[in-house]
């Protein structure tokens, strides 16, 4: 990327990982910078970034489970030989980390004899889908019976937080899904003097990515710029579209904004109010 200074030179702007490090599967650092920008540049991009690293980059994760060959009357019942409740066991399935290249739904299953411990290992899934971390616990079976489990996996961006309306009638239950590959995601901004022409301020933006192991920090920040260029690119043609708002059926014709008007009923309100007392 290219652009010309104030004094007539390319400006040309460079990115470089700073550092990167792996603390465990479930969790990958990344520190980038990008300079030089002119003040005001850094704030625009680290706000817009930020935004996109967190709330538009695509996730997997299992977003239901049945419970088969056992009576499950509700979501806080337990179930005999099983030391977990059904919302301890579907907590535990919300915490399992996938990667996938899903275009859709599909499932999972279960299917295990105990006694034993039943972790993310157990989990049969497609070729396409990936499990992070299989050492992730989700029941421990105290008795000799089987454990049979349906999973939905889905991918989507966000959240999707579980509530009684989306229990199905067929006995399967929804869990919090959090899609969101990455953590958290952090950016600073370092001004400083140009070294040629004193009088001019530039900045460095650097990010903080933290992500979930299903994608690197590097590969979050383009997806994230994919994302961003993906947005912004309609308004690079020239050509608006002619939209007929007349054809419209579903109009709604709204009253003029008389915020001064508003406002002086405000104060005759307040004034009859203080002459009551």
């Amino acid at each position: 990327m290219s652009q010309k200074n104030r004094r007539g030179f390319p400006r040309r702007l460079q990115w470089k990982c700073v550092e990167s490090r792996v603390d465990s599967k479930r969790l990958y650092y990344g520190r980038f910078s990008l300079f030089p920008l002119r003040r005001g540049e850094a704030e625009t991009l680290g706000i817009a970034m930020r935004r996109a690293l967190l709330g538009e980059i695509e996730g997997t994760c299992i977003t239901r489970a049945k419970f088969g060959r056992v009576r499950v009357t509700h979501e806080y019942s337990s179930i005999a030989g099983i030391q977990e409740s059904v919302n301890e066991i579907l907590m535990n399935l919300k915490e399992i980390i996938l990667k996938s290249n899903l275009y859709g739904p599909c499932s999972g299953l279960i299917w295990v004899q105990g006694p034993r411990d039943v972790t993310a290992r157990d989990i049969m899934v497609a070729p396409y889908v990936e499990i992070i971390d299989n050492t992730q616990h989700i029941a421990s079976l105290t008795k000799r019976i089987d454990l049979y489990m349906k999973l939905e996996i889905q991918k989507n961006r966000g959240y999707q937080i579980k509530s009684p309306k989306n229990t199905l009638q067929d006995g399967s239950y929804p869990t919090d899904a959090v899609f969101m590959p990455v953590r958290n995601a952090n950016y600073n901004i370092y001004s400083y003097l140009d070294r040629i022409a004193r009088e001019e301020i530039e900045e460095i933006l650097f990010f903080e990515i933290w992500t979930n192991g299903s994608l690197t920090p590097k590969e979050a920040l383009h997806e994230a710029s994919r994302k961003l260029v993906d947005l912004f690119s309609p308004f690079l043609n020239t050509e608006e579209e002619n939209v007929h708002l007349d054809e419209n059926q579903h109009k709604i014709n709204l009253p003029l904004f008389t915020f001064h008007e508003n406002v002086e009923k405000c104060k005759k309100k307040k004034r009859l109010s203080f002459d009551f007392d």
